[in-house]
């Protein structure tokens, strides 16, 4: 079966030649211990030689179907089409000369689709970078300079990058946090909604959290609230319905510049193009990356223009933000995202994920949660009469799936959660057989 996106025809179909991770993957993961730092891990020791539609080839000839979408990087496909013509049609005009130099339209390109799409209507300037870090760090950077105050409020199990900012604005100390510090100041942490365990309706978690950020920083000292709209690494956790509204409400009235992260919920992943939409939330400023450019590296932060205009120039840039290459496979992603109607394709997994565990969890306790929205989706698993976190389970579902040729991620401040960011170009066939192997594991597990 052809990619269901219409790209290279690699077969759509799970197959071990060899146990995983084969001989020839274990011989290049040897010259990686032997090269690469060894803080650089990886889930899964297979390397890989072709992807595309659900699919992952490793150099052993196995072929795995792809849950993890590099971490929600590559939704229209690890080898669309319409980014493989547009990225090898910019490598033959040019592949760099540093926009602050010398700049180019694809960056204006991309700005002004940016501006277009991202939530609200409000006049808006963007500004690209590398990383969804980078992203962030300059999002706080903007923010500080428009507000002239110092103080950021992020939440509890937020993940926001590795950055030695990022790091302190990320919560779970293992591994990203553990030995690195000391962290940068002036960076607070509140309660975020985490509805399979607070209890806490949106407005309830809302009013927690902002009475302990009046009581604890003071509204006159906060530049910026940021929050991913469902958190990633955390957990997958969408909070209770009624609760980013209520942040926005508040910083909007208090003069806080209110930051969505939305570096792995956007572009369609959510079966919205951006996960504010669903409830109508109109961040100041707006971080993305991962999703937006076909696998390329490219983030931007995108927001109101009295803001993002109030840093002066110079003051934004770098080397390589906004890479001609990149732009160039931003436009085609975006552009894929739009065509193919991509947020309809995320709702159709979404579901049928939901209806695959929720039959599982009338049988199985140990499914505690089944959360998220669109291709996003999560399961908690917990011990067995209980909500207390079932790490161990988690692991060993991920590697059994793993052996089985599954990439399988795993996420949450506990351990205990299995998320699932297919790319949206899987089809319900590959989709399934993947949840029937995870089924499997959880099974081999009891």
């Amino acid at each position: 079966m052809a990619d269901v996106t219409g790209g290279p025809s690699l077969p759509q179909e799970r197959k071990l030649v060899t146990s995983i991770p084969g001989p020839k993957s274990q011989e290049l993961l040897a010259r990686k211990n032997a090269a690469v730092a060894s803080g650089v891990g990886v889930a899964l020791p297979v390397f890989t030689v072709a992807a595309g539609g659900g699919v992952m080839i490793d150099a052993d000839g196995n072929s795995l179907i792809d849950l993890g979408s590099g971490i929600a990087v590559t939704g229209v496909g690890n080898s669309a089409p319409a980014v493989v013509e547009a990225v090898t049609r910019q490598v033959q005009q040019f592949t760099h000369t540093c926009f602050t130099v010398t700049p180019y339209d694809g960056y204006v390109e991309v700005a002004e689709k940016l501006n277009e799409v991202t939530p609200g209507d409000h006049d808006k300037r963007s500004a690209l970078f590398n990383s969804g870090a980078e992203a962030v760090e300059n999002a706080i950077k903007i923010a500080r300079h428009y507000t002239k105050k110092n103080a950021v409020v992020v939440f509890d199990h937020a993940y926001h990058g590795r950055t030695n900012l990022t790091m302190g604005m990320t919560a779970k100390n293992m591994p990203y946090k553990d030995g690195f510090g000391p962290f940068a100041p002036e960076l607070y942490r509140v309660p975020a909604s985490y509805p399979f365990r607070d209890g806490l309706s949106g407005a309830e978690a809302a009013e927690q959290a902002i009475l302990q950020i009046e009581k604890q920083v003071g509204a006159a000292n906060l530049a910026a609230m940021i929050i991913e709209p469902i958190q990633g690494e955390g957990g997958f956790i969408e909070p209770a319905e009624g609760f980013l509204p209520a942040l926005q409400a508040w910083a909007n009235a208090n003069g806080v510049v209110f930051i969505l992260d939305e570096v792995q919920t956007g572009f369609a992943r959510t079966g919205d193009l951006f996960a504010a939409n669903h409830e109508g939330v109109v961040p100041d400023l707006v971080t993305t990356a991962k999703g937006i450019a076909g696998g390329l590296p490219l983030s931007a932060v995108t927001g109101r223009a009295e803001i993002m205009d109030s840093a002066h120039s110079g003051g934004l840039g770098g080397t390589y933000t906004g890479n001609p290459i990149a732009c160039a496979a931003a436009l085609a992603t975006i552009e894929t995202y739009e065509r193919e109607n991509l947020t309809e394709r995320a709702r159709q997994i979404g579901a049928i994920i939901d209806e695959f565990f929720e039959e599982l969890a009338k049988t199985d306790d140990r499914i505690g949660d089944i959360r998220g929205r669109g291709a996003m989706k999560a399961v908690e698993f917990v011990e067995s009469g209980s909500k207390r976190p079932a790490a161990a389970l988690t692991g060993a579902i991920a590697k059994h799936a793993g052996e089985q040729g599954v990439i399988l991620l795993t996420c949450g401040t506990y351990g205990n959660v299995v998320r699932f960011l297919p790319p949206l170009s899987i089809s319900d066939e590959l989709l399934r057989e993947g949840l029937e192997i995870v089924a499997d594991a959880l099974k081999a597990n009891a």
